[in-house]
């Protein structure tokens, strides 16, 4: 009986050992797919925040071109709101004149009577 006990045992110690040293090597496996697939997804990511940052540029040019064409377009806009502006400055002080050559015609009608 101790012939099969120890023919048992070390025939348990071989399969232990093996199966240790696959599960170890399979441990090893899955290790280096995980850090493959890490790799992987910083080289996604790196990739990502380059379009990213390449889409962000062009809005900016974007918007600064925009921001540009809106400027000449309210220059030339309050260009126009000034000579208006002039305008209606040289008009009210012509009307003020009118008033009050008027108030002087009105005056002088008065005393004539």
């Amino acid at each position: 009986m101790d012939y099969f006990f120890d023919l048992t045992s070390e025939s348990i110690n071989i399969f232990c050992s093996s199966s240790i040293g696959e599960i170890s090597r399979r441990a090893q496996e899955l290790v280096l797919k995980i850090n493959d697939s890490r790799t992987s997804d910083q080289k996604v990511m790196d990739s990502f925040q380059e379009k990213l940052v390449e889409k962000v540029t062009e809005m900016k040019e974007h918007m600064y071109t925009v921001y540009e064409e809106n400027s000449n377009v309210m220059q030339v806009k309050l260009q126009e709101l000034s000579e208006v502006l002039e305008s209606c400055t040289k008009l009210k002080k012509e009307l003020i004149e009118a008033s009050q050559g008027l108030a002087r015609l009105r005056e002088g009608l008065a005393i004539s009577k």
